[in-house]
Order: C-alpha cells, then sequence, then structure tokens
C-alpha cells in the first residue's frame, strides 16, 4: 500500500526550540510492510484520558514541509527557523528551509563509516557549532563543526568532543541534545554485547551527560565520569518535560519497548529486567510496549506529553503525563500512514516535525520517501 501524498505547506516559522529520537531485536526479520487497508484520513484522534484538557488527543498533519531524503536520522533547528537532517547512510547533512522545504547540502562529514544500524546519526546545534554523533572506523563518537548559519556557508572541519563509544553492526544508540542545564547529553546503546550496561567504566548502554567540550559535566553522579545513568539496552529518544525532568525511549529485546525517566546514577536493569519488573536495585519504565508496537525512536515534548516516533510499530505515541506518572493510557496515532517514523522534534509552540524512515533499508519506500512533516497537535 502506498500512502496518500500529502500536498506540502508553506507557513511561517518562528525560531524553534531544540528538542532531542535502531531497532528491536525482531526488526531485521520484519518486513516492513504496511496493512494493505485504506489509510485513515490525514487528521486522527482518539478518545482523550479522564480530565484531559479540551482538545487533547488529536493529531492533524499539516503538510509536507519537503521529500526524497535518504535514511535521514538526526534533526536539528537552527535560530531562525531552518532545519539540519543528517543522513544516517549518505554521511551528509542538509539544510532544509523552514517555510518552503528547499534544500541546501552542507557537505559529507568525514570520517563517518556506515553499516548496520551506523553511520551519520543524531544532531544538536549550539552557539555556531554543530554536534554530531557517528560511527567511526574503530568507535561511535560526538564531534563538532562550526556552522555559520549564511546562505553559502558549508559546515567545518569536525573536531572530536566524545570519543570512545562502544560501536556494533547494531544497538549504537546516537541521539544528542542539550538539556535546559546548557549540558550535552547523549543515548548510547550496549551494541550487542549485554555486559556493557552494567559495567559503570563503559560508555555503551548508557545516557552521557557532559560539557560542550565532552568533558564529565558538573554534580555527575560518578566523579570524573561523563556517565549519567546506566543499565540501558539501546536509548534512542531523550526529551525535557516543563519541569525539566529527563525522560528517555529505549529499545526492549523481544518483549518491552520503554519510555523511562530518568535519574542520575539509577540502573535501569538491561539485561537483568526488561520492563517492568519490581526488582530491588534497578529501576521501571513509566511506560511500556510490546516490541511490535513501538520500537522507539526519537521523542519530543510538546502540550504535556510525550510525543515518540515509531520504527518497526509505524505510529506516534503520546503519552500524557501528570508530573512523574502518566495522565491515562498512551494513545496511538497515524498507524501505518507513514511508514516508520524516526524523529520527532518540538518547535516550541506546541508543534513537532516528524521524520520518515522508509529508505533505511529496513522499510518499503515508495515515491516522496523519506519526508519531514509538520504536525499540528491539540
Amino acid at each position: 500500500m502506498r500512502r496518500p501524498a500529502v500536498p506540502k505547506a508553506l507557513w511561517g516559522a518562528s525560531a524553534l526550540a531544540l528538542v532531542a529520537g535502531c531497532s528491536s531485536a525482531g526488526e531485521p526479520g520484519d518486513s516492513g510492510a504496511r496493512s494493505t487497508s485504506p489509510p485513515p484520513a490525514v487528521s486522527s484522534s482518539a478518545a482523550a484520558p479522564p480530565g484531559a484538557p479540551a482538545g487533547e488527543g488529536r493529531v492533524t498533519v499539516a503538510g509536507t514541509l519537503t521529500e526524497g531524503l535518504r535514511s535521514p536520522w538526526g534533526l536539528a533547528a537552527l535560530p531562525g527557523g531552518d532545519l539540519l537532517v543528517s543522513s544516517r547512510d549518505e554521511r551528509t547533512v542538509t539544510r532544509v528551509d523552514g517555510r518552503s522545504g528547499a534544500k541546501t547540502p552542507l557537505g559529507e562529514v568525514p570520517g563517518v563509516v556506515p553499516g548496520g544500524e551506523g553511520g551519520l546519526m543524531g544532531l544538536a546545534v549550539r552557539e555556531g557549532w554543530v554536534y554530531a554523533y557517528l560511527t567511526a572506523e574503530s568507535d561511535n563518537r560526538i564531534v563538532r563543526m562550526r556552522y555559520g548559519g549564511g546562505a553559502g556557508d558549508r559546515l567545518g572541519a569536525p573536531e572530536p568532543v566524545l570519543t570512545g563509544i562502544p560501536e556494533g553492526t547494531v544497538h549504537n544508540g546516537g541521539r544528542i541534545a542539550f538539556g535546559p542545564d546548557g549540558m550535552l547529553y547523549a543515548g548510547t546503546g550496549e551494541t550487542g554485547e549485554t555486559g556493557l550496561a552494567q559495567d559503570r567504566e563503559s560508555l555503551g548502554g548508557k545516557i552521557l551527560r557532559m560539557t560542550p567540550e565532552g568533558k564529565p559535566a558538573p554534580g555527575n553522579p560518578f566523579p570524573g565520569s561523563v556517565v549519567y545513568s546506566y543499565g540501558h539496552r539501546n536509548v534512542q529518544g531523550l526529551a525535557w518535560d516543563a519541569e525539566g525532568r529527563l525522560w528517555a525511549a529505549e529499545f526492549g529485546q523481544n518483549t518491552w519497548d520503554e519510555l523511562n525517566l530518568v535519574e542520575p546514577g539509577r540502573n535501569y536493569g538491561w539485561p537483568v529486567v526488561e520492563g517492568k519488573a519490581g526488582k530491588d536495585g534497578f529501576v521501571d519504565p513509566v511506560a511500556q510496549w510490546p516490541t511490535s508496537e513501538a520500537s522507539p525512536s526519537g521523542i519530543a515534548y510538546a502540550r504535556g506529553a510525550v510525543w515518540m516516533a515509531g520504527l518497526r510499530g509505524e505510529r506516534l505515541w503520546r503519552i500524557g503525563l501528570s508530573g512523574t506518572e502518566l495522565a491515562g493510557e498512551p494513545e496511538a496515532f497515524l498507524t501505518g500512514e507513514y511508514g516508520r517514523l524516526r524523529t520527532v522534534l518540538a518547535d516550541g509552540s506546541g508543534r513537532l516535525w516528524l521524520v520518515t524512515s522508509e529508505t533505511d533499508g529496513r522499510g518499503t519506500p515508495g515515491a516522496g520517501d523519506d519526508r519531514i512533516l509538520r504536525l499540528e497537535v491539540g
């Protein structure tokens, strides 16, 4: 089934706020085929949880900003409203005009070695620097490149920020984002070597917190270390709520994908537990899903909820929050309409950008794939 074409929409763009989003173990064997039933309407809704404010529980695809992207992965906002998008497999960064969707190639990032679930992944922007999480010859690493942002500008040479993150064919993590504290956070994977997640000396299977220069951030739980939390399998979504709390989306193995409330120094269980286990010494996820319904990648926070892009699940999840608890059951939107969903980014006004992921070798790409969608949420 091919999805209905959505006309490009032109819209005024306000300054976007940067809010940071591989696969579950079962995904390599997944055909990626979609349902052959007719697609739902572009506007999707679900029953709002009891007591939810009027208008919640509705998502509208306002338009397609741009299309024809290849293996898009990371998405970051520039001052003024334009976007940067990375291509995992082509090793490139492209600037996308936030009004017209026009694409300007900014160049190939040297040193990237794509393969499996590795390549050029997460992006973040800060004070004239573009940060990137990438797979190199011997490790995963974070680099930064100067970028002036003007017409004709290209990315500068990459400078290492943090090296030595384990790399593998699978479970490379890859999401980076600046938190409200000004520190740089990164979600990493355990590369299929499950023991790395519990080894606090390893950077694999962790959430990392560092200064913009890559040093251990002040107040980190383990002195002299960039490790912020551990016991993770493959973190790919990072976002902060209105109170500054950190949330992370994580791939399970065969049973449960997770949304976790992340606190410094805590152990999130992998590989001892998967999903909610109620086991002493480990933190249970706030929400969990069967891997067939999620395989979560990027997340964003907007209008009182975490929004989670699903790869294998091919849907956008809304997880309403009341403080640190769920506000009703999570709701699914856009199921099967646009295929695999990789990254979601809040624009600071309650709206979202959503990046599809049909050209990463596991989808069923068609005309127009991959694309960036503009979502209006209620």
